[in-house]
């Protein structure tokens, strides 16, 4: 018997960042992404009191985001209960309030960022654990080299009652990077996508891990320069954290359908 003929590839399925027909489409999936990533989060132990949050640009009024109710747990958030802010942290659309120290540094990146459909701040153990240190990640795996050279140390102690010059201090310490630790307070992640600064936000969460664990049990080897520049090139575009984020985002959707609700 011969052996089965190969697929051609342009007939396999691959996906990518759906491209929407018009300004509610993308609404809707920008606030469907959103709720699930603040799920996930949830489900990752990311979450600390009322501390966290995830903010989506709306696409069609870009000045103003949506994001999760000030004190409404991660793992219950629906696609209703996202709440539109505009740069002040005025309530637009919702019910709920929400956390107007988080909206502030926010606004501010989003403001200085244009090309950022999302950010995520959260709380996270191990992000707060090396923003302790006041040290940036090092080129210690492959996951880690996504961050090479485009994350930022915001070396100043966050308050949790910021102001606008704070916001926009931490923005331009981010500057056209990916991510940032604030000293002393946790991870920032931003991206062209919800799935992308997510996925930014997991993978560096878990970078520190590795960081934090490698060095206490002995001396982490380095990357070196050339390596882990292609590395990052390879793996540290947006689209490479959105296919990474896939999986992630048919598990909580088809997990917990009610989120889309």
């Amino acid at each position: 018997m011969p052996a089965p003929t190969p697929i051609p590839v342009d007939q396999l399925q691959f996906a990518l960042p759906p491209v929407h027909e018009s300004v509610e489409d993308e609404r809707r999936h920008r606030k469907e992404r959103l709720a699930g990533a603040l799920r996930l989060f949830g489900r990752f132990g990311y979450e600390d009191g009322v501390s966290g949050h995830i903010t989506a640009r709306d696409p069609e009024f870009t000045d103003c985001f949506w994001v999760n109710p000030f004190g409404m747990p991660f793992k219950h958030v629906t696609v209703s209960d996202l709440i539109l802010v505009d740069s002040d942290g005025q309530v637009l659309d919702g019910r709920c309030h929400v956390n107007q120290a988080a909206i502030t540094v926010h606004a501010q990146v989003h403001a200085a960022r244009p090309d950022v459909v999302a950010v995520a701040h959260c709380h996270s153990l191990r992000g707060r654990a090396l923003s302790a240190l006041g040290e940036l990640l090092e080129p210690i795996t492959q996951e880690s080299c996504a961050f090479y050279e485009d994350h930022a140390l915001y070396d100043a102690a966050t308050l949790a009652a910021v102001d606008a010059d704070e916001g926009r201090r931490i923005a331009a310490a981010l500057g056209d990077r990916k991510a940032a630790v604030l000293r002393n307070h946790g991870l920032l992640t931003v991206g062209e996508s919800v799935d992308a600064a997510a996925w930014w936000f997991i993978s560096m969460e878990r970078s520190c891990q590795v960081q934090l664990e490698a060095r206490a049990a002995g001396r982490p080897v380095l990357i070196g320069h050339k390596d882990a520049v292609a590395l990052r090139e390879q793996l540290g575009t947006d689209l490479v954290a959105w296919i990474n984020y896939q999986p992630l985002w048919q598990d909580i959707s088809r997990g917990e359908p009610d989120l889309l609700s």
